[in-house]
């Protein structure tokens, strides 16, 4: 197999892959280009469809507990530090409004491995990410 440095450089060329993506996916096609650029473009591909759907479940499910009432607000975590603190009003005016802003606000959330936690009247805390995983 012969993986050399200008068909590295093709693959990253075409892919904007890194050269350890590029390597990696020349090494498993046995040196075709071609089939090394098609390698990364579908777990591309498959890498965001997984983000896509997850935010959707996530922004599916926050609005199932709106709906049910008695929330008082969100919270966005990483690594235990808060992040973000939206009152729930301001949670679902937002929501209903953009839409579109709160599923690529979730997907960065998902992305940077955030937790998003709600906040029911009576103390109790929901984590919306082991709801959605569960499924």
């Amino acid at each position: 197999m012969d993986i050399s440095l200008e068909k590295v450089d093709a693959v990253i060329a075409r892919t904007a892959a890194t050269f350890k993506e590029a390597k990696e996916a020349l090494e498993k096609t046995e040196g075709d280009v071609v089939e090394a650029i098609i390698l990364i473009e579908e777990n591309r591909k498959s890498w965001t469809d997984n983000i896509s759907y997850k935010g959707e479940q996530m922004i599916e499910k926050v609005k199932e507990l709106l709906r049910k009432g008695n929330v008082t607000k969100i919270t966005i975590k990483k690594d235990e530090e808060v992040i973000m603190n939206i009152p729930v009003t301001a949670a679902a005016l937002g929501t209903i409004i953009s839409a579109p802003l709160a599923l690529i606000g979730l997907g960065s959330a998902i992305i940077a491995k955030c937790t998003i936690e709600i906040e029911k009247e009576d103390g109790e805390i929901i984590n919306v990410n082991q709801l959605v995983d569960k499924r």
